[in-house]
This record gives structure tokens, sequence and C-alpha cells, in this order.
């Protein structure tokens, strides 16, 4: 809603200040969700390489807080699980401390995705309340409070697949959840960088906002695909590079029929594509860097474009290392840590091609 000042000078400067303050409480406040967000996901990314995301058999949104307290209760949980194929075919006979450790990570997986919930909807409706949510952030914060929940249900769904017939999660299933996160995580970043003050600098190219809306797809892409491998486990095969099983192009990516499944469900073919598609995006980032620093090398925009390179060369670096180790978990997390690091600054650079969300005070000028 845009109210239109007829005060004085002094009345206008109190309330863009107001306005200003209201916005860095909204920014502390989107950082602290935006950090909880990259730690869920870490975890998330640990639980996975740990095969630790069938442990608990049970969805219970509420009850599921209180973890097993005695030996009993442990001996249950234990239970449940062995019910399932992962335990039958690949953990039978695992002690319980075994199961603890595997119980521990989806456990506080779980817990963090709850507190999340609560560090975002709580203060969401003190600073409803507090009249402090401009009106065009209430329906996209609404928004993000519902994909939220949404994501507990996926979550689950992703889960229930590994419960009965197969001995891990869906890979499909794996994507969508990760992928919702992303969304979720990326959002929440666009939100907060539209609330900062940016600068009046000029875009390079008429084309510049174009390029950094094609890097942020590339990287959703490349995330899900990285989803994709770590779904089938593909990482922990044809760990040599830059050849892959011996050849730049490897025999048998399309040996399943029909063709197309090959890019799903072939773990070779998975991974190969992931490399390509790192190599597609780090091209596609040198080329936007070049061009912004040609065109006009003082701006921030060009600035970020180097930024932004050198993330996503680092992170070619990090996926490296990763696969020629045979993803230990520390180089795995690492991985899927920086891919949200390059998200996040894709999405801010992208952002700041819009400049700043528009104040909800509107100066009448009269000579």
């Amino acid at each position: 809603m845009t109210a239109v000042l007829t005060g004085t000078e002094l009345q206008v400067r109190k309330d863009i200040a107001r306005v200003d303050a209201d916005r860095k409480a909204i920014r502390i406040w989107l950082g602290v969700v935006i950090f909880a967000l990259f730690c869920l996901v870490l975890v998330g990314g640990a639980t996975r390489l740990t095969d630790s995301g069938l442990s608990i058999t049970q969805w219970k949104p509420i009850h599921g807080v209180i973890p097993p307290l005695t030996t009993e209760e442990w001996e249950q949980e234990l239970e449940l699980y062995r019910q399932i194929p992962e335990y039958q075919q690949i953990n039978k006979g695992m002690s319980l401390d075994e199961f603890k450790f595997i119980f521990w990570w989806e456990w506080a997986h779980r817990l963090l995705a709850r507190m999340i919930g609560l560090i975002f909807a709580l203060p969401l409706a003190y600073f409803w309340i507090r009249g402090k949510v401009e009106p065009s952030l209430r329906a996209p914060l609404v928004g993000l409070l519902a994909l939220g929940g949404l994501q507990g249900f996926i979550g689950w769904w992703m889960v229930s697949s590994g419960l009965s017939e197969r001995v891990d999660v869906s890979q499909y299933r794996l994507a969508v959840h990760l992928m919702m996160a992303c969304f979720i995580f990326a959002s929440c970043v666009w939100i907060f960088r539209s609330l900062f003050p940016h600068t009046n600098d000029a875009a390079p190219t008429s084309k510049s906002r174009l390029f950094a809306a094609v890097l942020l797809v590339m990287t959703f892409v490349q995330i899900y695909l990285g989803a994709l491998v770590a779904g089938l486990d593909a990482g922990f095969s044809y760990n040599t590079w830059p050849l892959m099983d011996g050849a730049w192009i490897p025999q048998g990516l399309f040996v399943q029929a029909p063709a197309w499944i090959n890019l799903f469900e072939n773990p070779k073919t998975v991974q190969y594509i992931h490399r390509i598609g790192a190599y597609v995006l780090w091209a596609a980032a040198l080329l936007h860097m070049i061009q912004s620093l040609r065109a006009a090398p003082q701006t921030t925009h060009a600035r970020r474009s180097v930024v932004l390179f050198v993330l996503i060369s680092i992170q070619a670096v990090i996926g490296i290392v990763t696969l020629v180790t045979q993803v230990p978990l520390h180089a795995g997390v690492t991985h899927q840590g920086m891919a949200l690091v390059v998200l996040a600054f894709a999405v801010a650079h992208l952002r700041a091609f819009y400049g700043e969300r528009q104040k909800p005070v509107l100066v009448e000028v009269r000579d």
C-alpha cells in the first residue's frame, strides 16, 4: 500500500527512517533463517552420505522431537528398522551402537527442520503484528512458510520410498526434496538482498541481467543433477578426472531402454552429465565475467561477475577432489555446502540488477 506524504520534511525523514529500521530487523531475521537453512542442507547431505536417512521409519511431526531415552525405547526403534529392506539386505546384524550413529544423523536433520519452522514462523508473526512487514512482502513470506510445511511432507514422501521395496530412497524424490530446499533457500536470499540499498550502476550490457538469470537457472539444474548423482551413489564409481572410465566420452552411457531413462537411472550417464554441466556452467560464468569487465569494469555488477566466476571455479575444484577421493564425508558435505554458496551469490547477483525493493513511502515533490 502506497501513501502520499503531505507533511513536513521532518516527518518524511522519520517515515523513511522507520522503514529502514524495519527492513534492518527483517534482514537480520532472514539472515538467521538463511544460515539455518544452509546448516539444514549440510546435515541432510551428511545424512545421505552416512546412509542414515531410513533409520527413523515413522513420521511423528510432534512426538518425534523426543529421541529414545531408555534402552527399551532404543531397542524398539532398532526393531522397527529391522523390518525394512535396507537392514535386511545391507545392515543385517547391526549393533545398537551402530544403529544409534545413523539414528542421530536423521534425528538431527528432522529436529533442525522443525526448529527452522519456528525460527521462521514466530518472528514473522511478531513482525506482522507490529506492522513491520511491508505489504509487498506479505504474500512472499507467507508463501515461503507454506512451502516449508510442504517440504516436511516431501521429506517423508522421500523417506517412505525406501521403507518397503527399495534399500534406499528414490533418486527422483531425493532430487525433489533437495530442489525444494534450494528454492526456499534462494527465495529467502532474493528477499534478503532486495531489502539492502543498491548502487545506481547501470548494467554492463543490455543482456547482462538475462545472462545472470541464465546462470542462476544453470546453477539450479546443476544442483538437480548433483541430487541424482547422490541418489544413485554415482559419485562412488568412475573416480578419475579428467577422463571418465578411461575416455572423454565413455562407453555405456545409453545402455538402458528407453534411452531417456539413462538420464535419470544410469549412474554412469548421470555422473557424466553432471560433469558436462559443470564445464558448461564454468564456461558461461567465464563469458559473463569477460563481457561485464569489457563493457563496464568499474561497476559493482562487473565485480560481482568476477566473484561469481571465482566461486564456481572453487566449486569445480571441490567437485573434482570429492570425486577422485571417492566422496569422503567431509568432501561431500563441503561440495554440497559450496553449491549453496554459489546459488546464494547467483541469486544476489541477479537481484542486484533490479535495485532495492521500492519502499512503501512515496514522497510528493512540490515546487
